[in-house]
């Protein structure tokens, strides 16, 4: 018997229809991932704001407060805030769905804060600062 090459083969450079599937998951499984990170993102992100709205809100409360010489416990109006010229030219909202801020009924107490975030799209605890001391 007698072995012998046969030179004249020639091998197919390529991938095959496996190789490709595999890459092809890859790929989609790393996209995923990465939008994902990015909506992760953007809800702590939106969180952040929303607690820089309250302490927005609460400063302009106690600036109004203390400027006027008003007691905890009186009557808080609203229109003593947001306006032009005022303290908030604009009332704010809440970036992550344009939901608004309840504002107390009247001017709170040392560590409370003067509104809280209306948002249904996440928990109230979640538009909320942790701590409050100082406020």
């Amino acid at each position: 018997m007698k072995l012998t090459r046969n030179t004249n083969t020639k091998i197919k450079s390529g991938m095959t229809l496996i190789e490709i599937t595999v890459v092809i998951l890859v790929l989609l499984t790393l996209i995923s991932v990465l939008f994902i990170g990015a909506n992760i993102y953007k809800k702590g992100a939106d969180r952040a704001a929303c607690i820089l709205n309250i302490r927005n809100i609460h400063q302009a409360v106690r600036a109004n407060q203390n400027l006027k010489g008003i007691d905890v416990g009186d009557p808080l109006d609203t229109s003593a805030i947001y306006g032009t010229g005022l303290y908030i030219e604009v009332e704010p909202t809440c970036p992550s769905d344009g939901g608004d801020y309840s504002t107390s009924s009247s001017y709170p107490a040392i560590g409370t804060a003067a509104a809280t975030c209306d948002d249904f799209g996440a928990s109230v605890e979640d538009h909320a600062p942790d701590s409050t001391d100082g406020w």
